[in-house]
């Protein structure tokens, strides 16, 4: 019988074949710095294309959701894309897209992250409507009720009429039984009917700041220069009080689970 691996997972059985001098050799060609605020930046060139991908992270994510209000994270991810006190949701997309840009964001349990990639003359004005969110995002309660109508629909689709979806949130949630890895990143349907804006509010202030943020940028770009963009759209911001972040532990197992 041939088995036919996916390329991801072949790529992954074939990384402990690297040397470790190449290894080092691609880390050689990263460089890390902080800003003033302490928000580290981490930095690669690469000329192969004349393009620059910027991205910025949050460690934050649905494990930082709390019991009862499970989907916070992800329904906050729809949230930063709705505007600020000087730039509407639709200014923003359109600001992108004018100068060949493209954009997205995504939520897993651990972090969320948001990145854009264009030309490495127009990176600054990615890095600005990065910075502007990062502190001024408005979050109104008829946008966040759009935003939570959306996700729920976005859940039925993608879960509730899946099962191979189903089985797998079943899975999570009978292998971990005391740590957030139980609930599903888009959250228990019951959770998202009742989440509020306040919710939002609460979570972007604990979570949302350069304390528990960090840069990432990979492209056509010189090191010194791209930092000093950088450092003059993130490095007033203020850095905020670090988030706490909890090591969970599973009881242990007493036996079989059935799913």
């Amino acid at each position: 019988m041939i088995i036919k691996l996916p390329a991801w997972l072949a790529a992954a059985l074939c990384l402990p074949l690297l040397s470790a001098a190449a290894a080092a050799g691609i880390f050689d060609q990263v460089t890390v710095r902080r800003l003033e605020n302490g928000m580290p930046v981490i930095l690669m060139e690469n000329h192969k294309a004349p393009v620059v991908t910027f991205q910025v992270w949050y460690r934050t994510g649905a494990r930082h959701d709390a019991w009862g209000k499970t989907g916070l994270a992800h329904v906050f991810e729809h949230m930063m894309f709705k505007g600020t006190q000087t730039v509407s949701g639709a200014e923003f997309s359109r600001i992108i897209q004018e100068n060949g840009g493209q954009y997205n964001a995504f939520t897993a349990y651990d972090y969320a992250g948001y990145y854009a990639t264009t030309t490495a003359e127009r990176i600054s004005i990615i890095m600005d409507l990065e910075a502007d969110r990062m502190q001024n995002l408005v979050l109104s309660a008829d946008a966040f009720e759009t935003e939570r109508h959306v996700v729920m629909e976005e859940r039925r689709l993608r879960v509730d009429d899946n099962p191979q979806a189903l089985l797998a949130e079943r899975l999570n949630a009978a292998a971990f039984l005391a740590t957030p890895y139980h609930w599903p990143v888009i959250g228990w349907m019951n959770d998202l009917e009742r989440l509020s804006v306040e919710d939002a509010r609460d979570y972007h202030r604990t979570y949302y700041n350069p304390s528990n943020a960090f840069i990432v940028a990979v492209g056509d770009f010189d090191t010194g220069e791209l930092f000093r963009k950088v450092a003059a759209a993130f490095g007033h911001i203020p850095a905020g009080e670090k988030p706490p972040h909890f090591n969970y532990r599973e009881p242990p197992q007493a036996g079989e689970r059935v799913v």
